[in-house]
């Protein structure tokens, strides 16, 4: 499977992309490190948790780091990345190192790109803005939330205005969706998207109910029910209409919401009104807020999705189509065979069922299965550079970072997105110099070795 084209691009300003990231990454630490300084974000993925962990709520942390049930699936990831060992290869000359790669038509500086988490603002108030920013910076692709914590049109401002600072770098962006039970609401969002610029769709296909998550049920912590992420729809017309009707239905019904008066409920109402868009004091006596939460939660996901729902899509969108979640090889034959533009190898970082199986193992199979046919993306257990490698050398195309940017996100806001990111790519490209290879696209399969 080819990754990667011979055409130049370029990636931060002043920076030729793909040009030994991993020797201006050290230097960059250790030039300021001799003068006493350090990185804002550790440089290896235990530490950078751990830290994290320490300056996160306790809600953060069991949205964030929690897994479905008794973590075996975030388990089995790691297990199955461990797998597969590297096997350098010595005397090749990796002088001329590239780490750029093309997907649906666009260049890349690294076969990189940053995954959707939703309720960001669990960690960061604002979270998708300074997300987007920091990939910007890079000329890595945003995959926005659709479970964002602001508009999507707020963030691509930002990242045209990081990109226009850094002397017209280009800032693509792709965009997440949740099929909501309600078709008008899913056909606004897609517009929208088109509308700032989304060069794809990727369709979640493993959310369409929440997984059984004890970290957030063991202290009743559902973000969305304080309005934390759900600023995609409270922003969205066909949304705001939706709420209207929910208000009149409630007056016509004469039926009065009923009321706990709770410390634990004070804080919720306090915050639904804070993250909700408007003036807090309006929204703390408006019905509004309370009514966009119930909405939300009423038709956010569609336990019904099924093929017809996302290839009828296409009817909707010219943009490249991508479905995340597939983890069977049949499900894959099936999305290429319908004309999907692109699988996502995802267990959705292990938070939805409990003993799946490990992502690189399901990347394997779907390899073997259409790896030839399709673009394939990578996400659920990466933690470093070297683990990108892995899976590129299994056949995936790229590789989203999900957890750790968001850990980078906790501990230094913006500039540690950025650093966690830069971190990544520079020990992908050390890697890849020296395993012995000088782009993505030579690897393969014969890179690695299975030891257990």
């Amino acid at each position: 499977m080819s990754h990667a084209t011979g055409t130049e691009v370029t990636g931060r300003a002043g920076d030729r992309s793909g040009d030994h990231h991993g020797h201006a990454r050290q230097e960059a630490i250790y030039r300021p490190g001799a003068f006493g300084r350090k990185p804002a974000v550790p440089t290896d993925f235990t530490d950078l948790e751990r830290a994290a962990i320490r300056r996160m709520s306790k809600r953060a942390v069991a949205y964030l780091a929690g897994g479905a049930g008794n973590s075996a699936t975030v388990d089995n990831n790691r297990r199955a990345l461990d797998r597969w060992a590297i096997v350098p290869r010595m005397l090749r000359d990796t002088s001329q190192r590239s780490l750029r790669t093309e997907l649906f038509g666009r260049v890349l500086p690294a076969p990189v790109l940053v995954a959707p988490v939703g309720a960001g603002a669990l960690v960061h108030r604002k979270a998708d803005v300074h997300i987007g920013a920091a990939a910007a910076a890079l000329g890595i692709p945003y995959i926005f939330s659709n479970q964002g914590s602001a508009p999507m049109e707020q963030t691509a401002a930002e990242m045209d205005r990081v990109a226009a600072k850094n002397g017209g770098v280009s800032a693509p962006r792709w965009f997440q969706l949740y099929y909501s039970t309600d078709e008008a609401l899913v056909y606004s969002l897609i517009g929208r998207a088109e509308a700032i610029g989304a060069e794809a769709l990727v369709v979640t296909l493993d959310t369409t109910q929440l997984g059984w998550r004890p970290q957030d049920l063991n202290i009743g912590s559902l973000p969305f029910s304080q309005a934390v992420g759900i600023d995609q729809y409270t922003s969205d017309p066909r949304f705001a209409e939706m709420v209207d009707e929910h208000l009149a239905a409630a007056k016509r019904s004469g039926e009065r919401p009923k009321t706990e008066v709770t410390l634990g409920g004070l804080r919720t109402l306090l915050a639904m009104s804070r993250n909700m868009p408007g003036k807090f004091l309006r929204n703390l006596v408006s019905p509004i807020p309370r009514a966009a939460v119930e909405t939300f939660l009423a038709t956010y996901s569609r336990p019904s999705l099924n093929w017809q729902d996302v290839t009828a899509l296409r009817t909707r969108t010219k943009l490249p189509i991508l479905v995340k979640g597939i983890q069977h090889p049949d499900d894959a034959r099936k999305a290429v065979d319908l004309g999907i533009d692109g699988i996502v190898v995802s267990n959705h970082g292990g938070r939805q069922v409990d003993g799946g199986i490990g992502a690189a193992d399901a990347l394997v199979d779907v390899v073997g299965a259409v790896g030839d046919r399709t673009k394939i993306v990578f996400d659920s257990g990466i933690r470093g550079g070297a683990d990108i490698f892995k899976a590129l050398s299994l056949g995936a195309d790229a590789v989203a970072i999900g957890r750790p940017h968001m850990y980078g996100l906790a501990l230094a806001g913006r500039r540690g997105v950025q650093e966690v990111l830069e971190n990544f790519v520079a020990e992908l490209d050390l890697t890849l110099g020296l395993s012995g290879f000088n782009s993505p696209a030579e690897l393969s399969p014969e890179a690695l070795q299975r030891i257990r």
